[in-house]
């Protein structure tokens, strides 16, 4: 499953809000499942409790090249779900990733329900070039209020008006109604760029309009006015453009000290000394960071490690300097770091457990205060090499989201031969990494990578993987 769509109640012709993001591979098959269910509410989606009603199956190649598939839903052993049918509309997400934060209210709506207020919600639609209209978000409904005010939302420019400022948006209040019949209330059109004078101090208002009251009642002014309160508008930055942008790299690179990884004494260990060839953490440690230290003008790289007992009190910690000088932690280039490892494995206790979270905070905390100066000069990069899948699953993917709005990548190289398959989770490639809370990554910043995979290959095919 890569994602679920929101539930609409009481409705046999819903319109989903939700977008799906998908990766669009156009040398490969792609296949999907859609799958239509009546929620009875009562646990996730999809569950025994609810009722199937229907699936399809198709190819993302099918969706791109049509724009709008419409298909019919199939019960199980190939029999049409009577007449239901499911429309599934795509749309490219152009280079410009930005995105727009939107807090709305309403003022003197009018009053829709007979023994109580009425309960407004607001829909935002885009008209398209060939004036169909796509539903681009619907926000929470507000009860017994004909002032509402709905919670800040975010939505991307792309969603939102094709990236195209001018293009004409439609957007309508309704009173909620459990049993799916919403009562119009009004509508008003905008744009994105009459929006935007909602910047700053500003508000922007519109009349909120009943085109059959207008007709009808002499004296119509309107059906309420609904207020832009703030907008912001955040630009995500691709990897490409700090870097042509002029930023420098600078390379972290963490190492896992724990005790699965044997004892360094021995020749079994993924940290064993050999005299004659590098261990896998040196390995792994040399294919990425000299792919890295091109983009890193200084060539000196933090290294870090985590999971082991640090002299001089031997206290476990999960992000100490590997050469032991908490005030510069900064080795000079990759044989630097080398070096600064091999003086390090003998003076340390490896332990546990794997926790990667704090190493990413430490990171992710000189990149926001990079990014608070003006210069904006440096892109952070955080290696972290690991023989075992974290421990601390949930406070990392807490850091991964938080990261995510920084100048800042992750690659994760598994050592050894442990199963990974956790790992691929951070990766995101199979599905938008969220926060325990649910909060999206606002780019994917995480690559993981098993190094056995790459081990026996040239230099520069491990670049290009990387």
């Amino acid at each position: 499953q890569v994602d679920r769509s929101e539930v609409i109640k009481s409705n046999l012709n819903p319109v989903f809000a939700k977008i799906f993001t998908v990766d669009y591979y156009f040398e490969e098959v792609q296949k999907l499942r859609f799958e239509v269910y009546d929620s009875h509410g009562q646990a996730g989606v999809g569950t025994h409790d609810d009722d199937f009603l229907g699936g399809m199956e198709c190819t993302v190649g099918q969706i791109v090249a049509q724009k709008r598939v419409t298909k019919p839903l199939f019960l199980k052993y190939g029999k049409f779900a009577g007449k239901s049918t499911i429309t599934i509309i795509s749309e490219e997400i152009s280079g410009n990733n930005g995105y727009v934060e939107l807090a709305f209210r309403a003022k003197k709506l009018d009053d829709k329900d007979l023994f109580s207020k009425s309960d407004p919600f607001l829909e935002i639609y885009r008209i398209d070039d060939d004036r169909s209209e796509q539903l681009v978000y619907r926000t929470e409904v507000v009860k017994n209020n004909l002032s509402p005010i709905w919670e800040t939302f975010k939505v991307s420019l792309n969603s939102l008006c094709s990236c195209e400022e001018k293009r004409k948006l439609r957007c309508v209040v309704w009173d909620y109604d459990s049993r799916g019949k919403h009562d119009f209330i009004g509508e008003f059109f905008t744009t994105f760029e009459e929006m935007q004078k909602a910047m700053g101090e500003n508000k922007v208002q519109w009349d909120c309009m009943n085109p059959k009251y207008k007709i009808k009642k002499r004296n119509y002014k309107n059906s309420g006015v609904v207020v832009l309160l703030d907008l912001k508008i955040h630009r995500v930055y691709s990897f490409l453009d700090y870097i042509m942008g002029g930023c420098q790299i600078h390379f972290t690179v963490a190492i896992d000290f724990t005790a699965s990884n044997g004892d360094p004494r021995n020749s079994c260990s993924l940290h064993y000394i050999n005299p004659y060839q590098p261990n896998e953490y040196l390995k792994a440690l040399v294919a990425v960071g000299e792919i890295c230290q091109d983009y890193d003008s200084d060539k000196k790289f933090s290294a870090l490690g985590f999971g082991a007992r640090i002299p001089p009190k031997y206290e476990v910690s999960h992000d100490f300097a590997i050469n032991f000088n908490p005030d510069n932690d900064e080795c000079e280039g990759i044989q630097g770091v080398v070096e600064s490892y091999q003086s390090c494995l003998p003076k340390i206790q490896l332990y546990g457990p794997t926790n990667v979270a704090p190493i990413i905070s430490k990171v992710a905390r000189v990149a926001a205060d990079e990014e608070r100066t003006k210069e904006a000069s440096q892109y952070f990069i955080l290696l972290i090499l690991t023989d075992g899948v974290v421990t601390d699953m949930a406070d990392t993917r807490e850091a991964i989201v938080r990261a995510s709005y920084l100048p800042m990548s992750i690659i994760i190289v598994g050592v050894g031969n442990a199963d990974f398959t956790d790992m691929q989770i951070l990766d995101g490639d199979d599905g938008v990494l969220r926060s325990p809370k649910g909060e999206p990554v606002l780019r994917d910043i995480v690559q993981f990578v098993p190094f056995r995979e790459f081990k026996n290959v040239s230099g520069a095919a491990t670049g290009s993987c990387l």
